[in-house]
Order: structure tokens, then C-alpha cells, then sequence
């Protein structure tokens, strides 16, 4: 087995490979003067199964798309140089939001970005908490491994059933599975009964809408579900609508903190009691201290180590949904 991690996400790919008792094997690198790049493992891949660490997330040293053509470069060199199979391991994957049409001409990116990782001969990948589950396995052809989140929150989510009535809410229709999946997962280790609540949330020409609250809340502690955050201004409108209705205090749960421009106005906001988030993206740079120290930081690296583990030992990918 052979694993590398790109420099972008290198730190990631050292935490996995802690995890799983072994070193990131060596790869160069290479920056040229108009931009453009190079990369190749500096260790032989021949029959080998190889795993590659790349997140797709957006920050001040390269964009999403800068790493996503590094990443398909990369693995399509491994192929080339004879790698048995390839494994892509994308803590945070780009474009799951745009998995439908929902205006006239608009694209369906998700179906897209599957069509160029296939194009270059990965043969399966493995992500952490999609926009959706549904759009993700449709899109790809090869086998896709959705880690699911909620395992990295239970244990927080867990103490807080002992202190009295949680709700698990989902800040908009979509994300409704989610936080069904997230309420059974905390009560099953709980033993105690957990709620469901969800906001109601319209977007349009960029403009979000809509505050109504279905579900009972008042009293309990609820618990925020949601894939991601950007700005924070979706959660920030779920929380402002739970403290409306009664509830005893918020707290935010998500698998990614982008934490683009704009959400420290939601990481300071005093409606929510706590933000955790996975550390598949790391904290902005600009990120005031004051917003970052609110937040709150669960490993994800043994989840995908765990993945490794089983793909190497040759698990079907249907098993390992369940990790955790």
C-alpha cells in the first residue's frame, strides 16, 4: 500500500497516516513560473494500492479548482506508472451543492466533477459529509465511500441528552435526513428520546428566506445539523428562529467550517452556545481570534484511516458507511 498526501492538504494526510501507524510516502512538487505545475511520487507504485489525501476547499494559497487539477494530474500519474488502484481521500469535496437543476440552463456541477475523476482513472473515492448522499452515488460510476459525520459529534451530542430534551434540527428541508439519521444516532446511544425539528429556508438570485419552525423546541437544548458552513448566515437565522421558539440554547454542528468572509459575524453571535466542526478545513488565517476560538475542532483523520483499513483489506464500500 502506498499513501500520499498533496502539499495543500499535507497535514491532513499526516494525521491520517498517524492513524493509521506509517509515514506519507514521498512526492515532489514542482511550481513554474507562469503558474502551471507538476507533480510524481519520488517512490515506485507498480502494483501497488495507493491512496491519495486532497481536499477541495477554497483558501488564500490556492483555489478549489487549483487543487482539484493537482489532484486528477496526480492520480492520473500514478496510473500511468502502473498503480493496481487508486483511491482518492477528499476530506471536503467540492461542488456537491450544485447536484440538480433548479433554474433554467443551469449546470449539474457534482455530475460534472465525477465525469473528470473518472476521466483520469481514480477508482474510488472517499469524502466526509456530502450535500448530498443521494447526488454523490448517482453521479459516479466508480465506488464512493460518504463517511458520515454525525459519528465525530456524537460523543459531545451524547453528554448533553444527560442534561435534559434535545431536538436535532436542520436549519432547511434538504438537510432533513441528516438530522433524522443524527437524533437516531444520539438516542441509540443515549437510550434517551431525541426530537426533530426543521426551518423552513428559500434562496433565490442569492437571497435567503423563510423562518418558519416545524417541530417542538421549546424547552429542550437543539442541536443544529448541517453539512457545511460558508458565512454562517443559515445558521445564524435557525438560531435566531429556535431562540424564538423557546428553545433552552443552540448549538451548531457541521463537518465543514469554510468559514468564508462574513462568518465571523455568526461565530460570535451569542445565540449559539457552540460551533463544532470537523477539521477537514483548516481555520482561515484572517479568521479574527475572538471567532476562532468559539469554535470547536473533532478529528476526522481516524474515520478515513479506518476506511483505509478496510478498503485495503478488500471491505465492500456498502460497509463502510457505517464506520464509526
Amino acid at each position: 500500500m502506498r499513501l500520499f498526501a498533496l502539499n495543500a492538504s499535507r497535514d491532513f494526510g499526516e494525521r491520517v497516516a498517524t492513524a493509521l501507524g506509517r509515514a506519507l510516502d514521498a512526492h515532489e512538487e514542482r511550481e513554474f513560473e507562469d503558474g502551471e505545475h507538476k507533480s510524481r511520487p519520488l517512490v515506485g507504485v507498480r502494483g501497488e494500492d495507493v491512496y491519495v489525501v486532497q481536499g477541495l476547499h477554497g483558501d488564500a494559497a490556492a483555489s478549489g479548482d487549483d487543487k482539484l487539477v493537482r489532484l486528477l494530474f496526480f492520480c492520473a500519474a500514478l496510473r500511468d506508472h502502473g498503480a493496481a488502484r487508486v483511491t482518492a481521500l477528499v476530506p471536503y469535496l467540492a461542488y456537491g451543492r450544485k447536484e440538480r437543476q433548479t433554474k433554467p440552463f443551469d449546470p449539474v456541477s457534482t455530475r460534472y466533477l465525477a465525469q473528470l475523476v473518472e476521466a483520469v482513472g481514480i477508482d474510488a473515492l472517499v469524502t466526509l459529509e456530502t450535500h448530498s448522499v443521494t447526488a454523490l452515488q448517482n453521479a459516479f460510476r466508480i465506488p464512493t465511500v460518504h463517511l458520515d459525520a454525525a459519528v465525530l459529534f456524537a460523543a459531545r451530542a451524547q453528554a448533553l441528552a444527560a442534561e435534559g430534551p434535545l431536538v436535532v434540527v436542520s436549519p432547511d428541508p434538504g438537510g432533513i435526513k441528516r438530522a433524522q439519521l443524527f437524533a437516531e444516532l444520539i438516542q441509540r446511544r443515549s437510550g434517551q428520546p431525541v426530537g426533530l425539528a426543521f426551518i423552513e429556508k428559500r434562496r433565490s438570485a442569492g437571497r435567503v428566506s423563510g423562518s418558519l419552525l416545524a417541530g417542538e423546541v421549546r424547552g429542550a437544548t437543539a442541536l443544529l445539523i448541517d453539512d457545511l458552513i460558508a458565512t454562517g448566515g443559515t445558521l445564524r437565522r435557525a438560531a435566531a428562529t429556535l431562540i424564538e421558539g423557546g428553545a433552552r440554547r443552540v448549538l451548531a454542528f457541521a463537518a465543514h467550517g469554510l468559514f468564508a468572509t462574513g462568518a465571523e459575524q455568526m461565530l460570535l453571535d451569542p445565540a449559539l452556545a457552540a460551533i463544532v466542526v470537523a477539521d477537514t478545513v483548516p481555520p482561515p488565517p484572517a479568521l479574527p481570534e475572538a471567532a476562532r476560538a468559539r469554535v470547536a475542532y473533532e478529528p476526522a483523520a481516524p474515520l478515513f484511516a479506518r476506511a483505509v483499513e478496510c478498503l485495503h483489506g478488500g471491505a465492500a464500500t456498502t460497509e463502510l458507511t457505517v464506520l464509526g
